[in-house]
């Protein structure tokens, strides 16, 4: 019992000696024998990494390689070095414009036509127009006349009917002038914004001149004795369209 108990003791003792050796801080000075550094000055402990200051110069030696000639550069600064110098390049190109929706518009370029061409393009027309319109080849014709503030598309033989008062007599004869529009089954003539009077001719006949049905306008303040009653009437003019002439003058 007293042999195990003193086997035990010694190896106890003998890890924490080893303990106290790793765990001991390598020093050195000169010649090496401060702090136990000679010949009899214990190894340094095992599982180090770094390395303690050299005899030499005193400091710790740099963590990254030697550069030289023959040797290797970290990545990360070859990489940095790179994009430095693409950089650069990169701004001292002249006269590059990137593709973006700011550099050019979304819709597609519009090109314009030979004004030679438009304008032999436009004879054509307008001269198979009078053609069509000197034969009478035209079929029923329509308009758009301006009248009473108002705009009426309107063809031969239509009634209108409009809130106003004309100072013609019922069965005078009148004529339009302020034509729009006037159209045909092949081609439409479009004024800028009227036609021509010497190009296009509406004519209309007085029908009627009546009044319209009465509105009645009540106005009434409840426990005030207050109601106001009136009848409302606006004098109305019928019309017939007689006749939509257009003559072969067009330029």
């Amino acid at each position: 019992m007293a042999a195990v108990v003193a086997g035990a003791r010694r190896r106890a003792a003998g890890e924490v000696g080893r303990d106290a050796t790793l765990r001991a801080p390598l020093r050195t000075g000169e010649g090496g024998k401060e702090g136990g550094g000679g010949a009899g000055s214990p190894p340094p402990a095992v599982g180090t990494t770094r390395p303690g200051p050299s005899a030499a110069s005193g400091r710790c030696p740099s963590p990254w390689p030697p550069r030289g000639p023959g040797l290797s550069v970290p990545a990360f600064l070859l990489s940095s070095a790179v994009r430095h110098q693409s950089s650069q390049s990169t701004s001292l190109q002249q006269g590059h414009v990137a593709k973006t929706s700011l550099t050019s518009p979304p819709w597609p370029e519009v090109k314009l036509p030979d004004p030679v061409e438009e304008a032999k393009y436009h004879a054509e027309v307008v001269q198979k127009v009078n053609k069509m319109i000197a034969t009478g080849q035209y079929g029923r014709l329509f308009a758009v006349v301006h009248f009473a503030s108002k705009q009426w598309k309107i063809t031969s033989e239509d009634l209108i009917m409009m809130d106003n008062v004309l100072e013609a007599e019922c069965g005078d004869r009148i004529r339009m002038e302020k034509v729009l529009l006037v159209g045909a089954d092949d081609f439409t003539l479009l004024g800028r914004p009227l036609l021509g009077k010497d190009l296009v001719r509406v004519e209309a006949t007085v029908i009627e001149k009546t009044e319209s049905w009465p509105k009645i306008n009540m106005r009434f303040w409840k426990r005030h004795n207050y109601q106001r009653k009136k009848i409302i009437v606006n004098p109305q003019t019928v019309l017939r369209i007689n006749t939509i002439e257009i003559f072969p003058c067009l330029s």
